[in-house]
Protein backbone atom coordinates (compact mmCIF):
# COMPACT_ATOMS: atom_id res chain seq x y z
CA UNK A 1 0.00 0.00 0.00
CA UNK A 2 3.03 2.32 0.24
CA UNK A 3 2.47 3.41 -3.36
CA UNK A 4 -0.42 5.57 -2.15
CA UNK A 5 2.05 8.00 -0.56
CA UNK A 6 0.46 11.21 0.69
CA UNK A 7 -2.65 13.31 0.22
CA UNK A 8 -2.71 15.28 -3.06
CA UNK A 9 -3.64 18.55 -1.28
CA UNK A 10 -3.54 19.97 2.26
CA UNK A 11 -6.21 18.32 4.42
CA UNK A 12 -8.81 20.67 5.92
CA UNK A 13 -10.54 19.75 9.18
CA UNK A 14 -14.27 19.96 8.47
CA UNK A 15 -15.13 20.47 12.14
CA UNK A 16 -12.95 23.61 12.16
CA UNK A 17 -14.81 24.89 9.12
CA UNK A 18 -18.14 24.27 10.83
CA UNK A 19 -17.03 26.01 14.02
CA UNK A 20 -15.66 29.04 12.15
CA UNK A 21 -19.16 30.44 11.66
CA UNK A 22 -19.31 30.15 7.87
CA UNK A 23 -22.76 30.48 6.32
CA UNK A 24 -21.93 28.89 2.97
CA UNK A 25 -19.85 25.78 2.50
CA UNK A 26 -16.72 25.83 0.30
CA UNK A 27 -17.29 24.68 -3.26
CA UNK A 28 -15.11 21.61 -2.63
CA UNK A 29 -17.98 20.17 -0.55
CA UNK A 30 -20.89 21.00 -2.87
CA UNK A 31 -22.20 17.85 -4.54
CA UNK A 32 -23.60 17.77 -8.08
CA UNK A 33 -27.40 18.29 -8.03
CA UNK A 34 -28.14 14.60 -8.70
CA UNK A 35 -26.06 13.56 -5.66
CA UNK A 36 -27.51 15.98 -3.14
CA UNK A 37 -29.92 14.80 -0.42
CA UNK A 38 -32.74 16.51 -2.34
CA UNK A 39 -31.56 15.12 -5.69
CA UNK A 40 -32.97 12.48 -8.02
CA UNK A 41 -33.58 9.72 -5.47
CA UNK A 42 -35.58 10.96 -2.49
CA UNK A 43 -37.60 9.48 0.32
CA UNK A 44 -41.14 8.58 -0.56
CA UNK A 45 -43.82 6.62 1.25
CA UNK A 46 -41.53 3.69 2.11
CA UNK A 47 -41.09 1.97 5.51
CA UNK A 48 -38.54 3.98 7.46
CA UNK A 49 -36.74 1.15 9.14
CA UNK A 50 -34.72 -1.94 8.43
CA UNK A 51 -35.49 -5.41 9.86
CA UNK A 52 -34.60 -6.34 13.45
CA UNK A 53 -32.73 -9.53 14.39
CA UNK A 54 -32.70 -10.82 17.98
CA UNK A 55 -29.26 -12.34 18.60
CA UNK A 56 -30.54 -14.31 21.60
CA UNK A 57 -32.86 -16.24 19.25
CA UNK A 58 -30.33 -16.89 16.48
CA UNK A 59 -30.23 -20.64 17.11
CA UNK A 60 -33.85 -20.83 15.96
CA UNK A 61 -34.59 -21.50 12.29
CA UNK A 62 -37.04 -18.59 12.26
CA UNK A 63 -34.44 -16.01 13.37
CA UNK A 64 -31.81 -17.39 10.98
CA UNK A 65 -34.35 -17.00 8.19
CA UNK A 66 -35.15 -13.47 9.35
CA UNK A 67 -31.45 -12.54 9.17
CA UNK A 68 -31.08 -14.12 5.73
CA UNK A 69 -34.16 -12.32 4.38
CA UNK A 70 -32.85 -9.02 5.72
CA UNK A 71 -29.56 -9.61 3.88
CA UNK A 72 -31.34 -10.50 0.66
CA UNK A 73 -33.86 -7.65 0.70
CA UNK A 74 -32.04 -4.83 2.50
CA UNK A 75 -28.40 -5.72 3.14
CA UNK A 76 -28.94 -4.06 6.53
CA UNK A 77 -30.54 -4.99 9.85
CA UNK A 78 -30.65 -3.92 13.48
CA UNK A 79 -29.39 -6.36 16.11
CA UNK A 80 -30.85 -6.40 19.61
CA UNK A 81 -29.83 -8.51 22.62
CA UNK A 82 -26.34 -8.50 21.12
CA UNK A 83 -24.45 -8.84 24.39
CA UNK A 84 -22.54 -5.54 24.21
CA UNK A 85 -22.88 -3.54 27.43
CA UNK A 86 -25.01 -0.46 26.79
CA UNK A 87 -23.08 1.69 29.27
CA UNK A 88 -19.81 0.81 27.53
CA UNK A 89 -21.26 1.79 24.15
CA UNK A 90 -22.44 5.15 25.41
CA UNK A 91 -19.18 5.75 27.26
CA UNK A 92 -17.19 5.07 24.10
CA UNK A 93 -19.32 7.45 22.04
CA UNK A 94 -18.96 10.13 24.71
CA UNK A 95 -15.18 9.69 24.79
CA UNK A 96 -14.88 9.95 21.01
CA UNK A 97 -17.04 13.09 21.12
CA UNK A 98 -14.60 14.51 23.66
CA UNK A 99 -11.70 13.62 21.37
CA UNK A 100 -13.20 15.43 18.40
CA UNK A 101 -13.69 18.54 20.55
CA UNK A 102 -10.01 18.68 21.53
CA UNK A 103 -7.92 21.53 20.05
CA UNK A 104 -6.99 20.94 16.43
CA UNK A 105 -3.24 20.98 17.19
CA UNK A 106 -3.70 18.01 19.52
CA UNK A 107 -5.80 16.06 17.02
CA UNK A 108 -3.27 16.73 14.25
CA UNK A 109 -0.65 14.84 16.24
CA UNK A 110 -2.50 11.77 14.92
CA UNK A 111 -2.87 12.98 11.31
CA UNK A 112 -3.13 10.07 8.87
CA UNK A 113 -1.96 9.31 5.34
CA UNK A 114 -3.58 7.23 2.56
CA UNK A 115 -0.95 4.53 3.10
CA UNK A 116 -3.01 2.92 5.90
CA UNK A 117 -5.59 5.65 6.76
CA UNK A 118 -4.75 4.99 10.43
CA UNK A 119 -5.22 8.06 12.60
CA UNK A 120 -7.10 11.34 12.34
CA UNK A 121 -8.28 12.48 8.92
CA UNK A 122 -10.85 14.32 6.84
CA UNK A 123 -10.81 12.75 3.38
CA UNK A 124 -11.02 9.38 1.62
CA UNK A 125 -9.33 8.67 -1.71
CA UNK A 126 -6.40 10.47 -3.36
CA UNK A 127 -8.03 11.93 -6.45
CA UNK A 128 -6.84 15.51 -6.84
CA UNK A 129 -9.56 18.19 -6.75
CA UNK A 130 -12.17 15.61 -5.71
CA UNK A 131 -15.46 16.78 -4.22
CA UNK A 132 -15.14 16.10 -0.50
CA UNK A 133 -17.49 14.86 2.20
CA UNK A 134 -18.56 16.90 5.24
CA UNK A 135 -16.89 14.75 7.92
CA UNK A 136 -13.79 14.01 9.96
CA UNK A 137 -12.81 10.60 11.31
CA UNK A 138 -10.31 8.57 13.32
CA UNK A 139 -9.31 5.19 11.86
CA UNK A 140 -7.77 2.35 13.90
CA UNK A 141 -6.37 -1.01 12.82
CA UNK A 142 -7.46 -3.59 15.40
CA UNK A 143 -6.71 -7.02 13.87
CA UNK A 144 -4.47 -8.74 13.07
CA UNK A 145 -2.46 -7.73 16.13
CA UNK A 146 0.64 -7.42 13.93
CA UNK A 147 -0.97 -4.36 12.28
CA UNK A 148 -2.13 -2.82 15.55
CA UNK A 149 -0.19 0.38 16.18
CA UNK A 150 -1.27 1.61 19.61
CA UNK A 151 1.09 4.57 19.24
CA UNK A 152 -1.47 5.86 16.73
CA UNK A 153 -4.33 5.42 19.22
CA UNK A 154 -5.32 8.57 21.13
CA UNK A 155 -3.44 9.25 24.36
CA UNK A 156 -6.48 11.20 25.61
CA UNK A 157 -10.13 10.16 25.50
CA UNK A 158 -11.07 7.51 24.64
CA UNK A 159 -8.65 5.33 26.59
CA UNK A 160 -6.73 2.59 24.81
CA UNK A 161 -8.17 0.09 27.30
CA UNK A 162 -11.73 1.08 26.39
CA UNK A 163 -10.98 0.80 22.67
CA UNK A 164 -9.47 -2.66 23.16
CA UNK A 165 -12.35 -3.88 25.35
CA UNK A 166 -14.92 -2.70 22.81
CA UNK A 167 -12.95 -4.33 20.01
CA UNK A 168 -12.94 -7.71 21.78
CA UNK A 169 -16.70 -7.60 22.30
CA UNK A 170 -17.31 -6.60 18.69
CA UNK A 171 -15.20 -9.48 17.36
CA UNK A 172 -17.31 -11.91 19.42
CA UNK A 173 -20.49 -10.40 18.01
CA UNK A 174 -19.16 -10.50 14.44
CA UNK A 175 -18.37 -14.20 14.80
CA UNK A 176 -21.96 -14.86 15.90
CA UNK A 177 -23.33 -12.85 12.98
CA UNK A 178 -21.07 -14.71 10.54
CA UNK A 179 -22.38 -18.06 11.78
CA UNK A 180 -25.95 -16.86 11.30
CA UNK A 181 -25.13 -15.67 7.79
CA UNK A 182 -23.62 -19.07 6.94
CA UNK A 183 -26.67 -20.96 8.19
CA UNK A 184 -28.94 -18.61 6.25
CA UNK A 185 -27.20 -19.70 3.03
CA UNK A 186 -27.61 -23.38 3.91
CA UNK A 187 -23.86 -23.68 4.57
CA UNK A 188 -22.06 -25.15 7.56
CA UNK A 189 -22.08 -22.79 10.52
CA UNK A 190 -18.33 -22.11 10.31
CA UNK A 191 -18.14 -21.78 6.51
CA UNK A 192 -17.86 -17.99 6.19
CA UNK A 193 -15.51 -17.72 9.18
CA UNK A 194 -13.20 -20.28 7.59
CA UNK A 195 -13.40 -18.50 4.23
CA UNK A 196 -12.21 -15.35 6.03
CA UNK A 197 -9.16 -17.20 7.40
CA UNK A 198 -10.58 -18.49 10.70
CA UNK A 199 -10.60 -16.75 14.07
CA UNK A 200 -6.83 -16.21 13.94
CA UNK A 201 -6.80 -14.88 10.39
CA UNK A 202 -9.48 -12.23 10.19
CA UNK A 203 -8.86 -8.51 10.01
CA UNK A 204 -10.77 -5.80 11.85
CA UNK A 205 -10.63 -2.04 12.11
CA UNK A 206 -12.68 0.80 13.57
CA UNK A 207 -13.59 4.26 12.36
CA UNK A 208 -14.97 6.92 14.68
CA UNK A 209 -16.97 9.41 12.57
CA UNK A 210 -17.61 13.08 13.27
CA UNK A 211 -20.25 14.70 11.07
CA UNK A 212 -20.21 18.37 12.12
CA UNK A 213 -23.29 20.55 11.84
CA UNK A 214 -23.47 22.13 8.41
CA UNK A 215 -24.89 25.51 7.31
CA UNK A 216 -26.08 24.04 3.98
CA UNK A 217 -26.92 20.36 4.57
CA UNK A 218 -29.00 20.23 1.39
CA UNK A 219 -25.87 20.74 -0.75
CA UNK A 220 -23.50 18.14 0.66
CA UNK A 221 -23.18 14.74 2.34
CA UNK A 222 -21.37 13.49 5.40
CA UNK A 223 -20.40 10.38 3.47
CA UNK A 224 -20.99 9.79 -0.24
CA UNK A 225 -22.96 6.78 -1.52
CA UNK A 226 -20.90 3.60 -1.34
CA UNK A 227 -20.91 -0.05 -0.43
CA UNK A 228 -18.42 -1.24 2.20
CA UNK A 229 -15.45 -3.15 0.74
CA UNK A 230 -14.92 -5.62 3.60
CA UNK A 231 -16.93 -8.47 5.13
CA UNK A 232 -19.53 -7.07 7.50
CA UNK A 233 -19.83 -3.70 9.22
CA UNK A 234 -21.41 -3.10 12.62
CA UNK A 235 -22.34 0.49 13.37
CA UNK A 236 -22.81 2.04 16.78
CA UNK A 237 -25.04 4.94 15.66
CA UNK A 238 -25.76 8.29 17.19
CA UNK A 239 -29.11 7.44 18.76
CA UNK A 240 -30.07 11.12 19.02
CA UNK A 241 -29.25 12.35 15.51
CA UNK A 242 -30.30 10.13 12.57
CA UNK A 243 -28.14 10.42 9.47
CA UNK A 244 -27.55 7.01 7.90
CA UNK A 245 -29.51 6.45 4.69
CA UNK A 246 -29.84 3.12 2.86
CA UNK A 247 -30.68 2.78 -0.81
CA UNK A 248 -33.83 0.74 -1.38
CA UNK A 249 -34.84 0.65 -5.03
CA UNK A 250 -35.04 4.28 -6.14
CA UNK A 251 -35.38 5.60 -2.60
CA UNK A 252 -33.03 6.71 0.14
CA UNK A 253 -34.38 5.53 3.49
CA UNK A 254 -33.27 7.32 6.66
CA UNK A 255 -32.64 4.72 9.36
CA UNK A 256 -34.23 5.50 12.71
CA UNK A 257 -31.86 4.20 15.42
CA UNK A 258 -33.32 1.85 18.03
CA UNK A 259 -32.15 2.41 21.62
CA UNK A 260 -29.26 0.07 22.54
CA UNK A 261 -29.40 -1.62 19.11
CA UNK A 262 -26.51 -1.85 16.65
CA UNK A 263 -26.78 -1.73 12.87
CA UNK A 264 -25.24 -4.52 10.76
CA UNK A 265 -24.66 -4.35 7.03
CA UNK A 266 -23.43 -6.88 4.49
CA UNK A 267 -20.25 -5.70 2.79
CA UNK A 268 -18.74 -6.62 -0.57
CA UNK A 269 -16.78 -9.74 0.41
CA UNK A 270 -19.86 -11.45 1.87
CA UNK A 271 -21.77 -10.54 -1.28
CA UNK A 272 -19.03 -12.30 -3.27
CA UNK A 273 -18.97 -15.42 -1.07
CA UNK A 274 -22.78 -15.66 -1.23
CA UNK A 275 -22.62 -15.27 -5.03
CA UNK A 276 -24.89 -12.27 -4.83
CA UNK A 277 -27.59 -13.86 -2.67
CA UNK A 278 -26.77 -11.42 0.13
CA UNK A 279 -26.67 -7.79 -0.99
CA UNK A 280 -23.96 -5.25 -0.29
CA UNK A 281 -26.09 -2.14 -0.54
CA UNK A 282 -25.20 1.47 -1.24
CA UNK A 283 -25.61 3.78 1.72
CA UNK A 284 -24.71 7.36 2.58
CA UNK A 285 -24.81 9.85 5.45
CA UNK A 286 -26.69 13.14 5.50
CA UNK A 287 -25.73 16.01 7.80
CA UNK A 288 -27.66 18.25 10.14
CA UNK A 289 -27.84 22.04 10.27
CA UNK A 290 -28.09 22.20 14.07
CA UNK A 291 -26.32 19.20 15.57
CA UNK A 292 -23.06 17.31 15.28
CA UNK A 293 -23.35 13.54 14.83
CA UNK A 294 -20.84 10.95 16.13
CA UNK A 295 -20.91 7.25 15.25
CA UNK A 296 -18.48 4.33 15.42
CA UNK A 297 -18.14 1.73 12.64
CA UNK A 298 -16.47 -1.65 13.21
CA UNK A 299 -15.29 -3.40 10.04
CA UNK A 300 -14.81 -7.19 10.06
CA UNK A 301 -12.77 -8.39 7.10
CA UNK A 302 -11.17 -11.48 5.57
CA UNK A 303 -7.45 -12.15 5.83
CA UNK A 304 -5.96 -9.79 3.30
CA UNK A 305 -4.05 -12.33 1.19
CA UNK A 306 -6.81 -14.93 0.82
CA UNK A 307 -8.63 -15.36 -2.48
CA UNK A 308 -12.30 -14.50 -2.03
CA UNK A 309 -14.71 -16.01 -4.54
CA UNK A 310 -18.27 -17.38 -4.60
CA UNK A 311 -18.79 -20.51 -2.50
CA UNK A 312 -18.65 -23.49 -4.87
CA UNK A 313 -21.91 -24.93 -3.57
CA UNK A 314 -23.69 -21.68 -4.47
CA UNK A 315 -22.46 -21.72 -8.08
CA UNK A 316 -24.74 -23.60 -10.50
CA UNK A 317 -25.58 -23.62 -14.20
CA UNK A 318 -28.63 -21.51 -13.42
CA UNK A 319 -26.57 -19.16 -11.22
CA UNK A 320 -22.96 -19.03 -12.44
CA UNK A 321 -20.23 -17.23 -10.49
CA UNK A 322 -21.08 -13.52 -10.52
CA UNK A 323 -17.72 -12.23 -9.28
CA UNK A 324 -14.07 -12.90 -10.19
CA UNK A 325 -11.66 -14.29 -7.58
CA UNK A 326 -9.58 -11.59 -5.90
CA UNK A 327 -7.70 -11.08 -2.64
CA UNK A 328 -9.01 -8.49 -0.21
CA UNK A 329 -5.68 -6.65 -0.51
CA UNK A 330 -6.13 -6.30 -4.28
CA UNK A 331 -9.70 -5.17 -3.86
CA UNK A 332 -8.95 -2.70 -1.07
CA UNK A 333 -6.10 -1.10 -3.03
CA UNK A 334 -8.54 -0.24 -5.83
CA UNK A 335 -10.87 1.41 -3.32
CA UNK A 336 -8.11 3.42 -1.66
CA UNK A 337 -6.89 4.73 -4.99
CA UNK A 338 -10.23 6.05 -6.18
CA UNK A 339 -12.08 6.62 -2.92
CA UNK A 340 -15.54 5.33 -2.12
CA UNK A 341 -17.91 4.95 -5.04
CA UNK A 342 -21.55 5.68 -5.66
CA UNK A 343 -22.22 2.36 -7.38
CA UNK A 344 -21.34 -1.15 -6.34
CA UNK A 345 -17.60 -1.31 -5.79
CA UNK A 346 -17.57 -4.81 -7.28
CA UNK A 347 -19.17 -3.75 -10.54
CA UNK A 348 -16.14 -1.54 -11.09
CA UNK A 349 -13.74 -4.40 -10.29
CA UNK A 350 -14.99 -6.79 -12.95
Amino acid sequence: MSCLGSWPEPVVCVQSLAESGIRTIPVRYVKPPSQRPSGAAVERNVPRNIPVVDMEKLQSAAEVKAMAEACKEWGFFHVINHGINGEMMECLKDKWTQFFHQPLDLKRQYANSPTTYEGYGSRLGIEKAAILDWSDYFFINYLPVSLRNTAKWPAFPPSKELIEEYGKEMVKLCEKVMKGLSMGLGLEEEYLLKAFGGEEGIGACMRANMYPKCPQPDLTLGLSPHSDPGGITILLPDHNVPGLQVRKGDDWITIDPIPNALIVNVADQIQVLSNGIYKSVNHRVIVNSNKDRVSLAFFYNPRSDLIIEPAKVLVTEERPALFPPMTFDEYRLQIRRRGICGTSQQEQSI
